[in-house]
C-alpha cells in the first residue's frame, strides 16, 4: 500500500502501527505456493519422448523383454529426476529478494526512535538512516545531511546518488527498499511496503515460468513425430505379416520389437550425458549451470544482452585524463592499486602533482591494502574519491603523508544541490589552504574562481569534450587564506583552477576480444544499463560494439520506452537508463522477433530479465543472491569471455545431440527397410524379435550414450548460431538419416541375400550386417576420426562388438537369439557392411 508521505515529528503511535500492519501486512515479499513432488514428476513424464518411451516400457514387457525394460525406465528415472531438482532451484529467486531487506530497522514511534524487525514497518513510519544502513522500504526523505546512496543493484547505475530534500530532479528525495547508504544520514517516511515496494515490484516480475527451451521445444516435436512413427510400424509390419501368412502371434512381437527400435530410447541418456559433461566442463572453466538445459541453450543463442559495469567494465572507478592549464596526462593502471604511472603531454609536472594533491586533500575516502583473501586493492568511502586517491599515489604522492602535513580544519560537505564540496588544511607551519572539487558547471563559476575568462572558457569546453566521451568531469580548485574562514563555505570564491580530471569505469582488458568472438559466432551484442547514454555509448565504441560514427538511433534511453517513443526496440544496439521493467520489455521484444536471448546482469534490477530470457548469466563474485537465483549459468570470474566459453560447449552438445540423430534414426529407418524389403527378395521374416532388440541394445545403449561425449567441433565458434526456429532434423540431417539407412540397409540385405543364395546361415549372417553397418557408422560419423579427446566411443564400439560376437558364439545367447556361428569366410559380407556404413557416413561427415 502506498501513502502520502507526512508524519508527525512523533512518528506512529504502537496502536497506529499494529492497525496499519493489520491492514496493510508485512514488509516482506510472499513466497510461491510451493507446487507438489508429484505435481513436478507428472509435469515432466508428459513430454511426448518420455511418453513414447512410456509405452515401449509397456512394450517390452509384453514381449518378456525384461532388460530392455529395466534400461528404458533407468533412462525415464534419471531424465525425471535432473528436471525435478532443475525446477526447485529455479524457484529460489523470490525467496532471495526478502533476504535483502534490512533485519531490523531505527523507526521513530510514541516520539522515541526503537529499533524494530524490517518486517513490521509500515506506511506511515519515520525511518532513521545512517551510514551502512540497507533502506528497509520505499520513503520520502525529510531530513538528509550529506546523504549518498548505492542503487547499483536496482539501477544499474554505476555512481553512487546523492539524494535531498531540496527540490531538484525528479526522485531525488525518494529512496527505495534494498539500496545501501554509503555517506550521511536522513529521515524518512515510508511510503510502500511489501508487494508495493521496489523490490515487491521486482519479485511480481520474477513470477513467470520460463518456457521451454528450444532443445526442449525440438524434442517435444520429434517425440510427437516418433510417437506417430512407432504407431503407425507396428500396425503395418503386423498386416504385412498376416498376408504373407505368418502366425499373428509371433508378427506381433515381431511388429512391437520393430517399433521399440524405431525409437531411439537412449536420446534422454544421450541429451543427459551430453548436458551433464558440458555442464561439467563449463565448471572447469568458472561458469556454473543451475539449469542443465541452459547448456544446449547457449549454443543457440543469436543475441547476448550484456550488462556494463563489472561485466564489459571493470566495476570500478578510474581517472583516465587529467587537464591542467598548460598541460594534459594520461593516467595508467588497472583498479584501486598504485601500480602504474601518469604520461604528461606538455612541461609542468608540477601542475599536475598540485591538482592531485589537492583532490586527495578535499577527499574522505581511504585505500584498503591487498588482503590475503583477495589480493587486490580496495576502496572505503566514495569510489570516486577512492579513484582520486588512486590516481595521486600514480603521481607519487601518499594521501595519508597529505593528510598528516594538512591537517583539516573545516569543510563543507557535498550535497546535490551545490554539487561541490570543499575543505580547509593548515600546513605544519601554519598557512591556511582550502580545496575544492565538484561538478564542472558548479566549479567553472566566476563566483567561485577568480580565474581570467579566458582559462573559464578553455575549461568548459575542455570539460564538455571529456563529458562527450562518456567521463565523468571533475573540476578541483584551491585558495590561500589568510584565516579561517566562518562559516566554511566562505572559502568557496576567489579560488584558482587548478585543473580537471575524468574519471570513468574502464572496460576489461578482455572485453573487445569476447565481443569480437560473438560477432565471428553470429551472435548479435547489445549493451543494457542504467548509466548515463553518453557514458553506455562512450563505452560501446572502445569495446567495439558501436561503430564511432552510428547514428543516434542506435541509442535508446529508458524514458524513451516506457513513454512508446521507440516501437522496434530490436533497432536499437544500446539501451541507456533502464529500469527493470524496461529490461523486461527489451529482451521480450528479441524473443518475439525469434532470437534466442543471452542477458547477463549482476543486481535485483536485472533478475526479472535474466528470468525471461533463454538464458539468464548472472555474476557469481559481485552478483546479488536475487540475481544468481534466478539465472541459468553463473560466472564464478565475473568474465564474459566464459559466456563465450559456454556458448562454444552449448555448441558441442547440440551438435552431439544431432550426430547421435543421425546414427540413432538412420538405424532404426535401415532396420525398417530390412524388414519391410527382405520379404520381397525371398527373405521370409528377416529378423526375429530378439535379433532386432539385441540390435537396437548395442548400438542404442553404450555406444550411442558415448557419442554424447564427443569434442567439440574445430569451426564450431566460426559459424552462425542454428535458426532459433529450425527443426533439430533440419539443415540436411534428414537427408542424411535417409541416406545412411538407404546404404546400411542395402548393405546388409546385399550380405543376407548373398548368404541366402550360397546356402549360408543368411539370417544370422543379416544380424551381424546390419550391427556392424551400425557400429561403423558410429566411427564414421565422427568430427575428428583419430582423437583421444573421447576414449569412450571408440571403446563401446569394441565392447558391441565383443557382444555381437558373443550372440554367435556363447550357445546360451544363441539359443535365445536364434543365431547360428559363421565361419571366417561368412564374415566377409558383414565386414563389407560395416565398412560401407563408415565410408557413406565419412562422405559428409561435415554439417551435423
Amino acid at each position: 500500500m502506498t501513502v502520502a508521505a507526512h508524519a508527525p515529528a512523533r512518528g506512529l503511535t504502537s496502536t497506529e502501527a499494529a492497525r496499519l500492519l493489520a491492514e496493510h501486512g508485512r514488509n516482506e515479499v510472499a513466497a510461491d505456493h510451493r507446487v507438489p513432488l508429484w505435481a513436478r514428476v507428472a509435469d515432466q513424464l508428459r513430454d511426448p519422448l518420455i511418453t513414447v518411451l512410456l509405452a515401449a516400457v509397456a512394450l517390452t514387457l509384453a514381449i518378456g523383454d525384461h532388460p530392455d525394460a529395466i534400461v528404458i525406465t533407468l533412462v525415464i528415472v534419471i531424465n525425471t529426476s535432473v528436471g525435478v531438482v532443475q525446477e526447485v532451484r529455479a524457484e529460489s529467486a523470490v525467496a532471495a529478494l526478502s533476504r535483502l531487506s534490512a533485519p531490523a530497522a531505527l523507526v521513530v514511534r510514541d516520539g522515541v526512535q526503537r529499533t524494530v524487525s524490517s518486517a513490521e514497518i509500515v506506511p506511515g513510519d519515520v525511518v532513521a538512516l545512517a551510514e551502512g544502513d540497507i533502506v528497509p522500504a520505499d520513503a520520502r526523505l525529510t531530513e538528509a545531511a550529506a546523504l549518498l546512496l548505492d542503487e547499483s543493484m536496482l539501477t544499474g547505475e554505476s555512481l553512487p546518488v546523492p539524494k535531498s530534500v531540496e527540490p531538484g530532479a525528479p526522485g531525488e528525495d525518494r529512496v527505495r527498499a534494498g539500496t545501501v547508504v554509503l555517506r550521511g544520514r536522513a529521515l524518512a517516511v515510508v511510503t510502500s511496503t511489501g508487494a508495493d515496494s521496489t523490490l515487491g515490484r521486482i519479485a511480481a516480475m520474477l513470477r513467470p515460468r520460463p518456457e521451454p527451451t528450444p532443445l526442449q521445444r525440438r524434442l517435444a516435436g520429434l517425440g510427437r513425430v516418433l510417437a506417430a512413427v512407432a504407431i503407425g510400424l507396428c500396425a503395418l509390419v503386423f498386416v504385412l505379416g498376416l498376408l504373407r501368412q505368418q502366425p499373428p502371434g509371433e508378427m506381433g512381437v515381431t511388429a512391437i520389437s520393430l517399433a521399440v527400435a524405431a525409437v531411439p530410447e537412449s536420446l534422454p541418456a544421450v541429451v543427459t550425458l551430453a548436458l551433464a559433461l558440458g555442464a561439467r566442463r563449463m565448471a572447469a572453466r568458472h561458469a556454473v549451470v543451475r539449469r542443465l538445459p541452459a547448456v544446449e541453450t547457449l549454443g543457440s543463442v543469436t543475441v547476448l544482452a550484456t550488462d556494463k559495469t563489472g561485466t564489459l567494465t571493470e566495476g570500478r572507478m578510474v581517472v583516465e585524463r587529467l587537464w591542467t592549464p598548460h598541460s594534459t596526462a594520461t593516467v595508467t593502471g588497472p583498479g584501486y592499486g598504485p601500480a602504474g604511472g601518469i604520461r604528461i603531454d606538455g612541461t609542468p609536472d608540477d601542475e599536475v602533482k598540485s591538482l592531485l594533491t589537492a583532490a586527495a586533500l578535499c577527499n574522505d575516502a581511504a585505500l584498503r591494502p591487498p588482503t590475503d583473501k583477495d589480493g587486490q586493492w580496495g576502496a572505503l568511502g566514495d569510489p570516486t574519491e577512492a579513484a582520486l586517491l588512486t590516481a595521486a599515489a600514480r603521481a607519487g604522492l601518499d594521501y595519508r603523508q597529505l593528510r598528516e602535513t594538512y591537517a583539516r580544519v573545516a569543510e563543507t560537505p557535498f550535497d546535490s544541490t551545490r554539487k561541490r564540496m570543499s575543505t580547509v588544511q593548515r600546513r605544519r607551519d601554519g598557512a591556511l589552504v582550502a580545496c575544492l572539487k565538484g561538478a564542472p558547471e558548479a566549479v567553472l563559476d566566476p563566483a567561485v574562481l577568480a580565474d581570467p575568462p579566458e582559462l573559464l572558457e578553455r575549461a568548459r569546453r575542455a570539460a564538455a569534450a571529456l563529458a562527450a566521451e562518456g567521463y565523468r568531469v571533475l573540476a578541483v580548485a584551491e585558495r590561500h587564506l589568510d584565516r579561517l574562514p566562518e562559516p566554511p563555505e566562505e572559502a568557496e570564491h576567489g579560488l584558482r583552477l587548478l585543473g580537471l580530471t575524468a574519471l570513468a569505469d574502464p572496460p576489461k582488458p578482455s572485453a573487445a576480444a569476447t565481443l569480437a568472438t560473438c560477432r565471428r559466432a553470429g551472435i548479435l551484442p547489445v549493451l543494457i544499463t542504467g548509466d548515463h547514454p553518453a557514458t553506455a555509448r562512450a563505452l560501446a565504441v572502445r569495446v567495439g560494439l558501436l561503430e564511432p560514427g552510428a547514428g543516434p538511433e542506435v541509442v535508446v534511453n529508458g524514458q524513451a520506452i516506457a513513454t512508446g517513443a521507440v516501437t522496434d526496440l530490436t533497432r536499437a544496439r544500446i539501451f541507456a537508463r533502464t529500469d527493470p521493467r524496461q529490461k523486461l520489455d527489451i529482451v521480450q521484444a528479441w524473443r518475439a522477433r525469434g532470437a534466442v536471448t543471452a542477458m547477463t546482469g549482476d543486481g535485483v534490477n536485472d533478475g526479472p530479465a535474466l528470468r525471461q530470457a533463454d538464458i539468464g548469466v548472472a555474476m557469481g563474485r559481485r552478483g546479488t543472491e536475487v540475481a544468481r537465483q534466478a539465472a541459468d549459468l553463473v560466472l564464478a570470474d565475473d568474465e564474459l569471455a566464459t559466456v563465450v566459453g559456454a556458448v562454444e560447449e552449448g555448441r558441442r552438445v547440440y551438435d552431439n545431440i544431432r550426430r547421435f540423430l543421425v546414427f540413432g534414426l538412420a538405424g532404426g529407418a535401415a532396420e525398417i527397410l530390412v524388414m519391410l524389403a527382405g520379404p520381397l527378395f525371398g527373405l521370409a521374416l528377416p529378423l526375429r524379435a530378439g535379433q532386432i532388440l539385441w540390435i537396437n541394445l548395442l548400438t542404442h545403449g553404450l555406444t550411442g550414450v558415448a557419442m554424447g561425449a564427443e569434442p567439440v567441433s574445430p569451426g564450431a565458434m566460426t559459424r552462425p548460431p542454428r535458426p532459433p526456429h529450425q527443426h533439430i532434423l533440419g539443415s540436411g540431417v534428414w537427408q542424411r538419416v535417409l541416406l545412411l539407412g538407404l546404404v546400411v540397409a542395402a548393405a546388409s540385405l546385399g550380405a543376407g541375400l548373398w548368404a541366402h543364395g550360397d546356402g549360408r546361415p543368411w539370417q544370422t549372417v543379416l544380424f551381424l550386417a546390419l550391427l556392424t553397418a551400425q557400429l561403423g557408422t558410429v566411427l564414421g560419423l565422427r568430427e575428428r576420426l583419430l582423437t583421444r579427446a573421447n576414449l569412450f566411443l571408440p571403446l563401446a564400439v569394441l565392447t558391441s562388438a565383443a557382444l555381437a560376437a558373443a550372440a554367435l558364439y556363447l550357445p546360451f545367447l544363441r539359443d535365445v537369439l536364434d543365431t547360428a556361428p559363421l565361419s571366417w569366410s561368412d564374415l566377409t559380407a558383414p565386414a563389407a557392411a560395416g565398412l560401407a556404413g563408415f565410408a557413406t557416413a565419412r562422405l559428409r561427415k561435415q554439417g551435423i
